[in-house]
């Protein structure tokens, strides 16, 4: 994702532009499924210094919005994606925690088609498949 793309982006949600939130918004649109260490590392060598709290205020920002989504795989910190807006689940490798996109069936979400719902007003569900990834599998051969 471009800077101008990011910046746009921002803007059409109400938020203010700055370098920060350019830069998270990009690298996690570039980088789906990293934690919050991996994306302050790659912001810090875009603009130099920039302190893991901005980090973690602009992903919470971003997060509010709705431009970024958060997952937290069992044993794993919290990822962030930008695929957001469309109901999807994920695959993680249980030996090198690789995350990956599944999408679920087009249209109507069934996971959300609950028999009961306990009172709820249901509007997302998390399910996340567990395995080995084939390049670990590839490995133990």
């Amino acid at each position: 994702m471009s800077a101008i793309d990011a910046t746009a982006l921002l803007r059409e949600a109400e938020l203010r532009v700055t370098r920060p939130r350019v830069a998270v918004l990009a690298m996690v649109a570039d980088n789906p499924h990293s934690d919050t260490d991996t994306i302050a590392t790659a912001v810090r060598r875009d603009l130099g210094s920039v302190s893991t709290q901005a980090v973690y205020d602009v992903l919470r920002a971003l997060t509010e919005a709705g431009l970024v989504r958060r997952i937290e795989p069992a044993g794993s910190p919290a990822r962030f994606e930008t695929r957001v807006g469309d109901h999807h689940h994920h695959l993680v490798c249980r030996a090198c925690g690789a995350v990956t996109d599944v999408s679920s069936a087009v249209g109507e979400a069934a996971c959300l088609d609950v028999q009961d719902s306990w009172g709820f007003d249901l509007d997302e569900a998390e399910v996340t498949f567990w395995g080995r990834c084939p390049a670990c599998l590839a490995r133990d051969e």
